[in-house]
């Protein structure tokens, strides 16, 4: 993995033949990340926002569906500006995987219905506990032009 302080995005790679497919990102090492989960969304429109960690890594990848997936770097922890850049990523199933560092805040919304979005962790549950800051999830809000109508 990149010790980069900047969100990456792995582009993945595909190999077909007369069995189907195999989607591949040989170049990613996965030796960091200690355990991952899956997050459901049935209901369009469903925002899980905003999480920071001023430790932990992730990765993310949509399986089912499509995200807004968007990314803050915190700026201050305590009072975060609210005009901080907002980095907005549109992942689909067949999008790549991206990798948030820590001292960032992440956040996603499925602008379908019945999707499912994954993510890695560098930290155990205990860990993560100790590493876990939320903020509202329209405390940033970039979220009402992609769906208007979740918010009348």
């Amino acid at each position: 993995m990149s010790t980069s302080e900047k969100p990456i995005i792995f582009e993945k790679g595909v190999s077909e033949d007369h069995r189907g497919s195999l989607e591949y990102y040989n170049d990613l090492a996965l030796d960091e990340f200690k355990r991952f989960y899956i997050v459901r969304n049935p209901k369009r429109g469903t925002v899980r926002a905003w999480h920071g960690h001023k430790v932990e890594s992730k990765l993310i990848k949509v399986i089912k569906g499509v995200f807004i997936v968007c990314l803050i770097e915190i700026d201050n922890w305590e009072k975060p500006s609210k005009n901080i850049e907002i980095l907005e990523y549109e992942f689909d199933n067949d999008s790549g995987l991206i990798y948030v560092p820590p001292g960032y805040a992440n956040g996603a919304m499925n602008v379908v219905s019945d999707s499912e979005i994954m993510y890695f962790s560098n930290l155990s549950v205990e860990e993560s506990a100790k590493d876990d800051i939320r903020f509202k999830s329209n405390y940033w809000d970039p979220w009402e032009k992609y769906s208007p109508e979740i918010y009348e």
